[in-house]
């Protein structure tokens, strides 16, 4: 059973790996800008806000404007976030071959 021992030594290596990845996630900052500036929100790689900030000016627009514009911002930072966790993930898991199921 040489096989079983390799295969939980590789996940043990990936559990590691994945451990160290989260990590550096948490210290990634994204940084995304939207309405020509008056929307800036800062996320994580782990997908956690970090600051939001609005123009002043801009809350003097129409609400459905403003509202738009924060949503948008919120989705393209959280998706930003997402895509950087999955292909950090993506990088992991490739390198984690079991034999016979990929």
């Amino acid at each position: 059973m040489a096989g079983v021992g390799k295969l939980l030594k590789q996940a043990q290596k990936m559990q590691k790996q994945i451990e160290t990845m989260q990590a550096s996630l948490e210290t990634q900052v994204i940084d995304v800008s939207s309405g020509g500036g008056a929307v800036h929100i800062k996320i994580n790689g782990a997908g956690k806000f970090l600051a939001f900030k609005l123009d002043p000016e801009f809350l003097k627009e129409e609400a459905k404007l403003v509202e738009e514009t924060v949503l948008n911002a919120v989705q393209e930072a959280a998706t930003k976030a997402k895509a950087l966790n999955e292909g950090e993930m993506q990088k992991i898991s490739s390198a984690f071959q079991m034999p016979g199921m990929f």
